[in-house]
């Protein structure tokens, strides 16, 4: 995989998110993200999918679009709430040892509260993930939690109405490359991204869309 077919596959997911920033039909722009990362999977040259894979394809298994599960949160500071560090490092295959900072929390509602990272090198970006309850689940989400921001990376749907809140859909968490082929080494979530509540929306964990 060449460098310029990562750099074109990060061009194409920032001018997607780009547009799902400005959407006003939220399901249509769902949808709009799902075709367009099927279509990215299926035939891009830097697809996560291993070759082998690529042939049975049939799409991303991603749930139908609920607006219940869209929010606007606002970060909050982390101290004295968490007790876990403040700096996370991530061996990575490809990137050295990737650290992370804590910027804060988010509180998402019927969900729990979720650390809200900062890439601390350059480039910046903020991370959120999030893993839940159907990762211990067959069929349910992947294992090593999923995105719901990574904006060094272009996935960053925005901030909301309110100063320093991000909007959160989680109908839009995704999952990492590494869920696709273990030669990708990424950013797992941490223990204070980890929540007890079932996630039904988003992207699933498997092969095609043989349960949706």
């Amino acid at each position: 995989m060449s460098a310029l077919a990562v750099a074109d596959w990060r061009r194409r997911i920032a001018a997607l998110y780009a547009e799902l920033r400005t959407a006003t039909d939220l399901p249509a722009a769902h949808d709009h993200w799902r075709r367009t990362r099927d279509e990215l999977f299926a035939h891009h040259p830097a697809s996560p999918l291993l070759p082998a894979d690529r042939g049975a394809f049939t799409g991303l298994r991603v749930k139908p679009y609920d607006p219940a599960w869209r929010f606007e949160c606002v970060v909050q500071d982390a101290e004295p709430l968490r007790t876990e560090p403040d700096r996370i490092s991530v061996e990575t295959g490809t990137d050295g040892v990737v650290p992370f900072e804590r910027l804060g929390l988010v509180e998402v509602p019927g969900v729990g509260s979720l650390d809200v990272w900062r890439l601390a090198s350059y480039g910046g970006g903020i991370f959120v993930p999030v893993r839940d309850a159907l990762s211990r689940v067959p069929g349910g989400t992947y294992g090593g939690g999923r995105y719901l921001l990574d904006t060094v990376k272009g996935a960053d749907l925005g901030g909301g109405r309110a100063a320093w809140s991000l909007v959160l859909d989680l109908n839009f968490a995704f999952n990492p490359s590494c869920a696709y082929d273990e030669a990708w080494a990424c950013p797992l979530a941490p223990a204070g991204n980890v929540v007890e509540v079932e996630i039904p929306v988003g992207e699933r964990y498997g092969d095609g869309r043989l349960t949706l």
